[in-house]
Formats: C-alpha cells, structure tokens, sequence
C-alpha cells in the first residue's frame, strides 16, 4: 500500500508484485493519469489486489504456495548432486595440478642449455 501511495503513478506497487507489463503501462500513462492509480489504491485498500502469481496482496502468504522442493526428497536429489560436483572440481583440480607440473617441466627443460 505504501509502494502504490508513494510510486502509484509510476507503478512501483506493479513491478514489485510482479507485474512488470503494467507497471510499464502505469509509467507511460502516469497511472493512468491518475484514475488507474486511484483505482489500484481502492482495489488494494479492498485487498483484493492481486501480484503476478494471482495471489491476493492482502493474504500473501508464501509458505502456503512453497514449492515442493523443499521436500526430504528433493533435499537428498539436490545433496547427491553437490556430492557429484564435488568430484567433478576434485576431478578438475588434479587435472590442472598435473598440467601445471608439465608445463613446468618443460619450461625447465628449455632453459637447459642443449648440449
């Protein structure tokens, strides 16, 4: 309510509850000159103004729409990846560790005089 207060006519209450389209629109129209802006203050005061999702602002409760990705079992899919990138740069620091004795070596071997 604050945001639609302060930045009605430019939107700010759009782009923050992602509505970023109308926002635009608010912008280029400042509010519609002024009747969309009042408009969107009556419907929030109302609470039935809605974000991107289609949630009401009023009741914009985010742990009733979690994903499920905060399941046990997702937690273990997203565990056994880490795990696996681990050894993936492990991997990759070998890799690089042996490349670079190499090349040392052969630097080594080029500032030996040839004779």
């Amino acid at each position: 309510m604050a945001l639609a207060l302060v930045g009605g006519p430019l939107g700010l209450h759009r782009f923050y509850l992602g509505r970023p389209q109308s926002g635009v629109w608010m912008i280029l129209t400042l509010g519609g000159l002024g009747v969309w802006w009042l408009y969107d203050l009556v419907v929030l005061a109302a609470g039935e103004f809605r974000d991107g999702s289609g949630r009401r602002v009023e009741h914009w409760q985010i742990e009733d729409d979690a994903p499920a990705s905060t399941s046990p079992r997702r937690v273990d899919e997203l565990t056994a990846q880490v795990d696996r990138l681990e050894r993936h740069v492990a991997e990759l620091a070998e890799r690089l560790d042996f490349a670079e004795r190499l090349l040392t070596q052969q630097r080594e071997r080029d500032r030996l005089p040839r004779g």
